[in-house]
């Protein structure tokens, strides 16, 4: 989209050979530019030197267009600025012409839309996932990111760039970072990797398309936690499969139940490290469970480990495909939640066998992911800064989770019960099932608390009400207050 201070000229075709003439021709483009709302108004003109260069032709016509269009108010002259679009086109003018949306509108046939994408979430998005403060769930704390280090080897990248830095990269991904991550995952989340099986990716959710894509078909039934996270039901559905709710409980996912009522499913989508959004640790009993199942039915497993690194009354919990010995498991981690979430980088672990398999499917999508910021990660973790920033943020998050136990503790007592404490950057507290936490999150979003409801994240009919609140972003001395006025919502509800 053009910012209103670039000067780009509409597209102009000069007939020398017609009877109309040149000014006329660039005055007319303008205009009609304009009217139709492609040169919004302060846009930037091309200055009559620029455009004449551009066109071919001599300066006199384009003078004499442009001081046309001034004349009539289209184009306005502002010290500074150059000339711009108007901002002030007369009425009349606008009220005889069709507007793009308008000239769409009535000359538009019939518009056919793929079924696939009916199957998907509505676009609008909820009012909790708008704002950034108190609970909002996926926020880090950024203000505590090493800024100065990162932009030092940026900086330093930037500098050694040469001709080969400008071209496609390997289509996996960065060498250097598949190399950095298969080192860090073999050590910190006991994963049986090599460098030649981690493909980056445009974050967790590309992960999951294409995981999608690669191993399942048009109505492949695949196990969901059930509650579980909304936007995987979307890469799912879209790829065509059937989901199979399969409730959690404190043990994590209920293998059992799964098997009894879905047991030729041709995967399972889990989150055993952290569930989200229970934010229970499934047992080793159930992984070993799960990974006889896949075995025995020929299915795959897909791991989503999206905030292992952060966890506050024992060590890390290993990786269930740290526990696979048949190949079964895909694994899917991301920088979003250890680093920040507009780098959009994360990365997935294949079976060595399946390797060209995702490998197709990524060609298909894009043709692999962008180079520059994948080294500048592989620098960060080399040089140690990673290391460093989580266990910094572990002891910072740690600080403000416990801020937030203690006030609902004192603010709501036995009303709630919490859930998923000991893990990650959000916990969950539920509610008595007459609670409509939707219609309180909506309410609570106008009042700068972005608590997610609980009630969406199930498929069905809800089995429990409450609140997904994150604290990630927000400082522990602002925790109080904000429970404070959390619990003010629920009395007057």
């Amino acid at each position: 989209m053009n910012r209103p201070g670039s000067a780009i000229p509409p597209i102009i075709a000069i007939d020398r050979k017609a009877p109309k003439a040149l000014h006329r021709q660039i005055y007319d483009a303008y205009r009609k530019a304009i009217v139709e709302g492609r040169l919004r108004p302060g846009q930037r003109i091309l200055s009559t030197r620029a455009l004449a260069s551009e066109l071919g032709i001599s300066r006199f016509p384009v003078l004499n267009a442009y001081a046309q269009l001034l004349a009539e108010g289209y184009f306005e002259s502002r010290v500074g600025a150059g000339t711009v679009a108007s901002g002030s086109i007369p009425e009349e003018v606008m009220s005889s012409s069709p507007t793009g949306a308008r000239f769409a509108a009535t000359r538009s046939g019939p518009r056919p839309l793929a079924r696939r994408s009916s199957v998907l979430s509505p676009a609008e998005i909820s009012p909790w996932l708008r704002g950034w403060g108190a609970f909002g769930v996926g926020q880090v704390a950024f203000d505590q990111f090493p800024l100065q280090v990162w932009s030092k080897l940026v900086a330093r990248r930037s500098r050694n760039m040469d001709a080969r830095s400008f071209h496609y990269g390997d289509q996996m991904g960065s060498k250097a970072l598949r190399e950095t991550i298969a080192t860090y995952l073999r050590t910190a989340r006991s994963l049986h990797c090599e460098a030649d099986q981690i493909m980056i990716v445009s974050g967790s959710q590309q992960a999951l398309e294409i995981s999608a894509l690669g191993l399942l078909d048009p109505g492949s039934r695949v196990w969901v936690e059930n509650p579980g996270y909304r936007f995987v039901r979307d890469a799912f559905a879209l790829a065509g499969c059937k989901l199979a709710p399969v409730p959690v409980d404190e043990e994590g996912l209920d293998v059992a139940i799964g098997i009894k009522k879905y047991r030729k499913a041709r995967a399972a989508f889990v989150t055993p490290s952290h569930q989200f959004p229970l934010g229970v640790t499934m047992s080793a009993s159930r992984r070993l469970q799960l990974l006889d199942w896949a075995q025995s039915s020929g299915s795959w497993i897909i791991e989503d480990d999206y905030d292992s690194e952060y966890r506050y009354e024992s060590s890390p919990i290993a990786s269930l495909q740290g526990l696979d010995r048949n190949g079964r498991v895909i694994y899917i981690g991301t920088f979003s939640k250890v680093l920040f979430p507009s780098l959009r980088l994360g990365y997935v672990v294949i079976p060595s066998d399946l390797i060209d398999r995702f490998l197709s499917l990524r060609r298909a999508m894009d043709y692999g992911p962008p180079t520059f910021y994948q080294e500048v990660i592989a620098d960060f973790i080399d040089g140690g800064h990673f290391a460093r920033h989580i266990r910094r943020m572990r002891v910072l998050y740690r600080e403000r989770r416990t801020a937030l136990v203690e006030s609902i503790g004192e603010e709501l007592g036995a009303r709630v019960e919490v859930l998923g404490r000991e893990a990650g950057m959000h916990l969950t507290v539920t509610l008595p099932n007459e609670t409509r936490d939707r219609e309180i999150a909506e309410i609570a979003s106008r009042q700068n608390l972005w608590i997610w409801p609980l009630s969406p994240s199930y498929l069905g009919e809800p089995a429990r009400s409450g609140f997904i609140l994150g604290f990630g972003s927000t400082a522990a001395a602002d925790i109080p207050p904000a429970v404070r006025k959390l619990r003010n919502l629920l009395t007057t509800k």
